[in-house]
């Protein structure tokens, strides 16, 4: 799970997922910020995606993300 606060390659990732989907457009810097979170909640909104945390990069959003984007 990754959250505002997280750091690193998976971040990074998750960025490069965003971007192929048109929800994040800033370069990938590894830094789970305001501007990934609200991404990742504009995406779980986008594609219905039931989650206790919106903006909260969780296993279930994390299976969605990448059944429709491919390895960055």
């Amino acid at each position: 799970m990754l959250r505002r606060g997280s750091e690193g390659a998976e971040v990074v990732e998750l960025e490069l997922r965003l971007t192929q989907v048109g929800l994040y457009s800033r370069k990938a810097a590894g830094h789970y910020d305001e501007g990934v979170e609200d991404a990742v909640a504009a995406y779980q909104w986008q594609r219905g995606v039931q989650v206790a945390e919106h903006g909260v990069y969780d296993l279930v959003t994390r299976e969605r993300l990448e059944s429709e984007t491919s390895q960055p």
